[in-house]
């Protein structure tokens, strides 16, 4: 393991930490591959089917995900400490600041995982007392981040273009929302429970009507100015994000409103569930088609693997758990069968991503200094 040492200062100017080279290009994108495999372990626990040793590869993946945090988190901790030069630079990007959203995405996912899949293995205590870390630290990152990176977007970036990359920070307060309702039954009954509940119901809101004011946007851009470039392709998939994980969230509330609050207000939310889903649902389908399509189409022209790969993860098993609510709530056959079927296309995409993930790791590509255009972070045209 290389030693540290202080950075060197030439006529006052602190130049880069020549050791820890390894993580001087290692940007928040990375938090994408925990968030995707966060996801494909607890999206497996709660599907609507009878699969014999699923939920223990579940929890294997979500021991996989955890370990992939703590790691990463430590890799960014040196990244941070030692290459400050290039942590400012991401910051000014705006093909990379967006990712910060990620960081609060990945510990929200980790922390929700400890309470689906991971107390099989360190008990609910130690579940839960996982899972309100991580969540507070998530929902207060992604708070941050949901405000603090559009307005580098207006007062700092050059924006060249809408991307769905856009989404990434005002997305995370909505997985703060599908999460939190976890915690609702383990607080004291009364105004814990009811404030907690009422706050993830704001944080659905605020993430919402961020949401669609940007989607415009999105849509715009592909519609005037063409298909993204080659590598940010995969970035259409994120568009599924918000739309699979505020209806996940819907469902969490129809869930635990019950008892929770007024008995008008807890029907509202089970009706509320079912009314908004399935259209949004249906919406997600018919943008699921689209980005298919234009994934299809870069790849004949050559689109190779990216860390964008990711984007095929988390969005889609966020839409794995929007349909197993639905399934629940409407009894509904064909939103069993859906869930399944998001589920091994999530499954598929986690082994491609994966397995490029790996390989470029070992190979040291996807951590070497970008010479052309990053994959990751290719501007738009």
């Amino acid at each position: 393991m290389a030693t540290i040492a202080p950075s060197r200062s030439v006529s006052g100017v602190t130049t880069p930490d020549a050791r820890w080279t390894s993580v001087r290009h290692l940007g928040p994108h990375w938090y994408a591959a925990v968030m995707g495999t966060a996801i494909v372990g607890t999206a497996g626990a709660t599907l609507p089917v009878d699969v014999p040793g699923l939920r223990t590869a579940c929890t294997l993946l979500w021991a996989l995900s955890l370990a992939m945090l703590l790691t990463l988190l430590t890799a960014r901790a040196l990244h941070w400490t030692h290459h400050r030069d290039q942590a400012r630079a991401h910051l000014l990007d705006p093909a990379v600041a967006p990712f910060y959203g990620c960081l609060s995405m990945a510990l929200l996912a980790v922390g929700g995982g400890a309470v689906v899949v991971g107390r099989d293995w360190i008990g609910l205590p130690a579940a839960l007392a996982l899972d309100t870390v991580l969540f507070t630290a998530g929902t207060l990152i992604g708070l941050a981040a949901a405000v603090a990176i559009p307005y580098l977007m207006v007062a700092r970036h050059r924006i060249e273009g809408a991307t769905p990359v856009w989404l990434l920070p005002v997305v995370a307060p909505m997985v703060s929302a599908a999460l939190g309702p976890l915690l609702v039954p383990h607080l004291p009954a009364g105004q814990a429970q009811e404030t907690f509940l009422i706050a993830c119901y704001a944080m659905f809101g605020i993430s919402l009507l961020a949401t669609l004011v940007m989607l415009p946007l999105i849509f715009g851009r592909l519609v005037t100015h063409g298909p993204l470039p080659l590598a940010l392709t995969p970035t259409l998939f994120l568009v599924l994000g918000p739309l699979g994980q505020s209806t996940t969230a819907a469902n969490k509330f129809a869930d635990v409103a019950p008892g929770v609050l007024p008995g008008p207000y807890a029907h509202a939310f089970a009706a509320f569930a079912v009314l908004y889903g399935v259209p949004v649902i249906g919406f997600a389908l018919l943008w699921l088609a689209l980005a298919g399509a234009l994934v299809v189409r870069a790849r004949r022209r050559g689109m190779g693997f990216a860390m964008t790969f990711w984007a095929f993860t988390f969005p889609v098993g966020t839409c794995v758990t929007g349909a197993e609510g639905l399934a629940q709530h409407t009894g509904l056959t064909a939103f069993r069968w859906l869930a399944a079927g998001l589920y091994v296309l999530l499954v598929a995409a986690w082994l491609v991503a994966a397995g490029h993930t790996l390989r470029g790791l070992f190979s040291g590509a996807l951590l070497a200094a970008p010479g052309a255009p990053r994959p990751a972070t290719a501007r738009t045209r």
